[in-house]
């Protein structure tokens, strides 16, 4: 039987009358529409919707949805013009933020540079205090800009850092190295093998859209005096010498 056969026990009201409506009745109410909006939207009465839609119990997991997408609608509507506003006025700020910088000085980047890396990089810790590799690891590609041009400032020569993408097993790795691998102006023949994190079924991630290319590693070889540099800028910018060593 199809949405236009009408039912053994079709109302009487349908006999004969409006198929077109009432096959379109029946798509609604499987939908999840009550008898009020679809009554609504076929103008049709109230009694009359109900009478050819009453053979069909609404789902409540379907209604359940429809409210929420409702809901959601209605907000983006009272919202939109707010929204647009925001997004106006944050992109004028961070326009003229990035003006009023324009480029670093040398001094500007070291200290700048020294400080993401000890905010975000490996170090040594009080049980192996000479563990002094530079190992920098990061998801956002203008903190690994930065990071990379503190190395060349530093005079941190391209063939002696090594790189590793870190990414969940359910991510396309070979896409994130590739990507990866074109931001920072190396071959991703030159990345080392790819760090996957195993999924685990009980978290919710939201890290799962198509511009998650998990995070890189930044590892530069033999760079114990870098290191040692990092820590004494920290040193000097944190001020920690007594007064009299000044």
């Amino acid at each position: 039987m199809t949405d236009r056969e009408p039912p053994a026990t079709a109302p009487p009201l349908y006999r004969g009358r409006k198929p077109e409506l009432y096959a379109k009745a029946l798509v609604l109410r499987r939908e999840g529409c009550p008898v009020g909006e679809i009554a609504e939207r076929l103008r049709v009465s109230k009694s009359t919707a109900y009478l050819w839609t009453r053979h069909l119990p609404l789902d409540p997991e379907l209604v359940l949805r429809r409210r929420r997408a409702g809901q959601r609608s209605r907000a983006d509507a009272q919202w939109s013009a707010h929204r647009a506003a925001r997004d106006a006025a944050r992109a004028d700020t961070v326009a003229a933020a990035a003006r009023w910088v324009r480029h670093l000085r040398y001094r500007e980047l070291v200290l700048i540079g020294a400080a993401i890396y000890w905010c975000e990089g490996g170090k040594a810790k009080p049980w192996r205090p000479h563990d002094c590799r530079i190992k920098f690891v990061n998801s956002d590609p203008m903190l690994v800009t930065l990071f990379l041009r503190f190395l060349d400032a530093l005079g941190v020569p391209p063939a002696d850092r090594r790189y590793r993408v870190s990414i969940h097993e359910t991510a396309d790795a070979a896409a994130a190295v590739r990507w990866w691998a074109e931001l920072v102006e190396v071959p991703p023949e030159r990345f080392q093998r790819s760090t996957l994190k195993r999924h685990r079924p009980l978290t919710t991630r939201k890290n799962v859209g198509a511009d998650y290319r998990g995070c890189l590693t930044i590892h530069v070889v033999g760079a114990s005096r870098v290191y040692w540099r990092i820590e004494g800028i920290m040193k000097g910018m944190t001020d920690e010498d007594p007064p009299h060593d000044r």
